[in-house]
């Protein structure tokens, strides 16, 4: 049986499934204690059983994104916050190559947060 996080990813239609496919892919890669979880109807990455980062498609802009939870903590040109208190995203073009090392930068300085304990975790 398919779990509601995989049937998110299926439905999508290409180019946008497999950019959000190398998403996950890429948030995955980051820390072995990132794990998977269906939250708020949506996949969400959780490091250490804190909610770290989610994808989406972007209802205006059709674009997918990788929303950072703790976003506003950051400062970086990419990450937009829109009408959010607390988190930022950055949006992809699904059409063009994805930027795997500002991704990695941005995930890794999130990440920083939680190990550094400025997110506090249990």
């Amino acid at each position: 049986m398919i779990n509601a996080a995989d049937n998110f990813y299926l439905q999508k239609d290409e180019p946008i499934k497999g950019c959000l496919l190398a998403l996950r892919e890429i948030v995955l890669k980051q820390d072995p204690l990132i794990t998977t979880a269906w939250k708020y109807g949506m996949p969400f990455f959780c490091y250490r059983g804190k909610m770290f980062c989610y994808l989406w498609v972007h209802k205006k802009h059709g674009q997918p994104y990788i929303g950072i939870v703790e976003g506003t903590r950051l400062e970086h040109p990419e990450l937009i916050i829109e009408k959010r208190s607390r988190m930022k995203i950055m949006l992809f073009d699904a059409e063009q190559d994805l930027p795997i090392t500002t991704i990695e930068a941005i995930l890794q300085e999130a990440l920083d947060l939680y190990r550094n304990g400025v997110i506090f975790i249990k």
